[in-house]
């Protein structure tokens, strides 16, 4: 499942929820490239587009090497519980 809320696209997967800041992307693909999982493919600026979001491992590879820090991954239970609260 993919939202959107102003500039942060979310993508909601079995496990794991990833955000990511599209004012904040440059489109260099460091994300796309070390992603263990191939979760990512990119669009037609470069920026990450979760397509396997299912397949994320949640390792946090992709917030890592992020170099504008445009990309969050927490587990899923951590997003449900800030929802209900």
């Amino acid at each position: 499942m993919h939202s959107h809320e102003g500039e942060i696209e979310i993508a909601e997967g079995r496990e794991f929820l990833i955000r990511i800041r599209r004012e904040r992307c440059k489109g260099c693909e460091i994300c796309i490239e070390f992603c263990p999982k191939k979760v990512f493919e990119s669009d037609e600026f470069g920026c990450p587009i979760p397509e396997r979001i299912d397949e994320c491992i949640g390792c946090g590879t992709c917030e890592l090497r992020c170099p504008d820090f445009a990309i969050e991954v927490e587990p899923k239970e951590c997003h449900d519980s800030e929802e209900k609260s």
